[in-house]
C-alpha cells in the first residue's frame, strides 16, 4: 500500500516524497529524500522519517507551531504560503 501523496524539489538532484506506506501491517506517513540515479529514477535514501499514524496528530500541531513562529519571525510570509500550486507527481519516476 504506498501511495505518493507529494513531492517537492529539494535541490537539483533530490525530491521529498510524502507518501502513506504500510510496514508490517502498520499504516505509516512516510516522509523520504530520493535521490536521481544515473539513469534519472528517483531512489530512496535512508534521510526521512516515517510516522504512525497515531502520532500524526502531534505532528500536525508541531508544523502549525512552527508555521506561527516563521511568520512572527519574518522568515515566511502569507504571500508565501497562499494560492500554492498544486504538485504534479510523476509516478514513473
Amino acid at each position: 500500500m504506498d501511495e505518493l501523496i507529494a513531492q517537492f524539489e529539494k535541490n537539483a538532484t533530490e525530491v521529498v516524497r510524502v507518501s502513506l506506506t504500510e510496514y508490517r501491517g502498520r499504516k505509516l506517513v512516510d516522509m523520504r529524500v530520493y535521490y536521481s540515479d544515473d539513469e534519472g529514477q528517483y531512489r530512496p535514501t535512508k534521510k526521512g522519517v516515517s510516522l504512525s499514524l497515531d502520532v500524526y496528530p502531534d505532528f500536525k500541531r508541531a508544523l502549525a507551531a512552527l508555521e506561527k513562529i516563521l511568520l512572527e519571525r519574518d522568515l515566511l510570509s502569507l504571500e508565501d504560503l497562499a494560492d500554492m500550486p498544486a504538485v504534479e507527481v510523476d509516478e514513473g519516476s
